[in-house]
């Protein structure tokens, strides 16, 4: 259990003063992937803000990539997200800045130094997501699959324990979808990176099925644990 990337165990979350999720006991392994669903307002976007210290843990024991959530402030939040890799529905990519410079942006940003260094990072991670070659495309030149193919090397350059994916093919088509929801098992199994994969397409959970965790009714719940 030491090893654990996330552990929550009877933790609360909240948005400013209302309740959202009591009671929490979530646990996510190395080399991860798991579902999270629930309907719109059912706390999954407040879970996954608690999980990258955008949204205090209100009670509760919470540990994420070796940092107790309790002592989460200006100072060590960034070493939190370090350690993760966020991707969301938006690309949010740097639309004047080629695919190199979006990613070479993050390498200066949390630190990286050496020009050498950071072009071996960039093309290793456009490697893996299956972009190499495509540095110095400007993103308006790339398909919605490949901006966000750009967004989740991005996520990989400080080879996070834990990548964080917030419906991250809620603008892409069913196939083109498909290929991002397998690019992310992929980086899961060959990388021991856990996913934390938040969707509202049932498909993806009945086509490619995994592990399922559901928040409802305040609670987050394992799908196997709730009564039929």
């Amino acid at each position: 259990m030491q090893n654990l990337i996330v552990r929550l165990a009877n933790a609360q979350i909240k948005q400013q003063e209302r309740v959202i999720l009591d009671g929490v006991n979530f646990n996510i392994a190395p080399g991860e992937f798991i579902y999270l669903i629930g309907r719109t307002g059912s706390g999954k976007s407040s879970l996954l803000k608690t999980l990258y210290a955008d949204l205090p843990l209100a009670a509760g024991k919470g540990m994420v990539a070796g940092f107790d959530l309790h002592l989460t402030d200006r100072k060590t939040i960034p070493g939190l997200r370090r350690k993760l890799g966020i991707v969301f529905q938006a690309f949010n990519l740097l639309e004047d800045r080629s695919v190199a410079e979006n990613l070479d942006f993050v390498l200066r940003a949390t630190g990286w130094r050496g020009k050498k260094k950071k072009k071996n990072r960039i093309d290793e991670v456009l490697q893996v997501t299956d972009l190499a070659g495509k540095n110095d495309k400007m993103p308006y030149e790339l398909s919605g699959g490949e901006r966000q193919r750009v967004a989740i090397a991005r996520a990989l350059l400080n080879r996070p324990q834990l990548i964080i994916a917030d419906e991250p093919t809620g603008n892409l088509d069913p196939e083109t979808g498909d290929d991002i929801m397998l690019l992310l098992r992929r980086l899961a199994k060959d990388q021991d990176t856990a996913v934390l994969f938040a969707t509202h397409d049932y498909r993806i959970l009945e086509n490619f099925p995994a592990r399922i965790v559901r928040c409802h009714n305040g609670r987050v719940m394992d799908e196997e644990d709730l009564p039929v």
